[in-house]
């Protein structure tokens, strides 16, 4: 998920102004667990209430900012059967955890169809567990490659028409003397970027993640990890990823892909609309926006496919609420294409249905639009797993601060720690 912030005071405006739609006070009141953005869930509320045509109206409650605060203060609720929960805008690694505790319900068939057609596999993935579909796809997010084409030009690399390796950029920011725009700080980029770089090597960061937790095979002493951890050490001993790397998440590996040793960056797409917005104000200029390019996301391995970063929001329905039905039928009005098209344009999240980005205002925000349509049918969610908190938390203890990250210990001590948590036997 890419954060974005709203006032808590607006949104709260906004809420209360959704309660007070319709004249009925009989009609069913729909409560939409959001995370934060720019507001464009409060409008998909409003609209959808206004279909509904008083079967229904939807309010919204703001949740934390931070995912681990979203899932610790969700699973609480849900874990003492809070019927207030209607609707739920989940981080797509935590679907697995309440999937598994029975928190969210069930799907029906035919809604299941109705939401998957036309969807892009990685959002279908991640809202699946168990091989069934336990949310509604959203929309969905994945990285690109985002390249200064000054750079690339001069390193003779044409990302654009002929995919490169982790290896080829690095050695172009290293010929150069330029950064390269990557996520090393101690938090969730760190993971993303890991799994990226595992499962684009072919492996995966569990082998079994519908095991017991004392059963879980971690896949990271492989080669894939080993290839993973091996890019990371190549970028932080060369100082590729800047000074702050071990402190860099998107927003920060924007600005030094921004500055004057940018060179390639691998982000989420508002990095695009962001740039877009510093030129318009005058921080930024226009010739930065001509000289940047993107592409599919760096292969590890010459002649294999990327597998680019997976997220976004779907939308859960709490297993005991009092209008599970209807709150199913809102999820179906949030996702129709017209309403993801505008969510996109608006707020700049990807969306999930493939039909949204043939929409021409979705085209003219973002030019990138078809490539990130494609990247996120080859995209890979992170870990499905109920102890995905445990995972991810062991992998960032043992591969932070990235310059201390190495292919002859990294995995290792990423498989012990988090195998030793999930048997008991150790505390995070």
């Amino acid at each position: 998920m890419v954060r974005r912030t709203v006032s808590v005071a607006a949104a709260a405006v906004l809420t209360l102004g959704l309660a007070a739609c319709g004249s009925d006070d009989s009609t069913p009141t729909l409560t939409w667990y959001i995370n934060p953005d720019n507001g464009g869930q409060v409008e998909l509320a409003r609209r959808c209430t206004e279909a509904a045509d008083g079967a229904y109206r939807i309010r919204t409650s703001l949740l934390p900012r931070e995912a681990s605060a979203q899932r610790e203060q969700l699973a609480r609720r849900l874990a003492a059967n809070d019927s207030s929960i209607d609707i739920i805008s989940l981080d797509p690694p935590f679907i697995p955890e309440l999937a598994e505790a029975g928190f969210l319900a069930e799907i029906p068939d035919d809604v299941a169809q109705d939401v998957t057609d036309n969807v892009v596999q990685g959002a279908i993935d991640g809202a699946t567990w168990k091989d069934q579909l336990v949310a509604v796809p959203f929309w969905a997010n994945t990285q690109l490659l985002w390249y200064r084409r000054s750079v690339a030009e001069a390193a003779g690399l044409d990302p654009e028409n002929e995919p490169v390796t982790w290896q080829q950029i690095i050695d172009a920011a290293q010929s150069q003397d330029k950064y390269l725009g990557v996520q090393g700080i101690r938090a969730e980029a760190l993971t993303v970027w890991i799994n990226a770089l595992v499962t684009s090597a072919g492996g995966e960061i569990i082998d079994n993640p519908e095991a017991p937790a004392d059963e879980v095979q971690l896949g990271l002493e492989t080669d894939a990890g080993r290839a993973a951890a091996q890019i990371i050490e190549d970028i932080a001993r060369a100082g590729l990823g800047g000074p702050g790397l071990a402190n860099e998440d998107e927003n920060a590996s924007m600005l030094l892909f921004q500055g004057d040793r940018g060179s390639f960056m691998v982000n989420w797409p508002f990095v695009w609309a962001a740039t877009l917005a510093g030129v318009e104000a005058g921080n930024l200029d226009q010739s930065l926006v001509d000289d940047i390019g993107w592409a599919q996301y760096p292969a590890v391995a010459e002649g294999e496919e990327s597998r680019p970063p997976y997220g976004g929001i779907s939308l859960g329905i709490g297993a005991f609420s009092e209008h599970t039905d209807l709150a199913i039928e809102a999820a179906q009005c949030i996702v129709t294409p017209d309403n993801q098209a505008y969510y996109m344009v608006t707020n700049g999240n990807p969306a999930s249905n493939t039909e949204a980005y043939d929409d021409p205002e979705v085209q003219e925000a973002f030019p990138m639009a078809d490539l990130i349509r494609e990247s996120l049918e080859a995209a890979a969610p992170r870990p499905q797993t109920p102890y995905y908190n445990e995972v991810s938390t062991g992998l960032q203890n043992t591969w932070h601060p990235p310059s201390s990250v190495t292919p002859d210990s990294s995995p290792e001590d990423a498989t012990t720690l988090i195998t030793e948590v999930l048997k008991g036997e150790r505390l995070l």
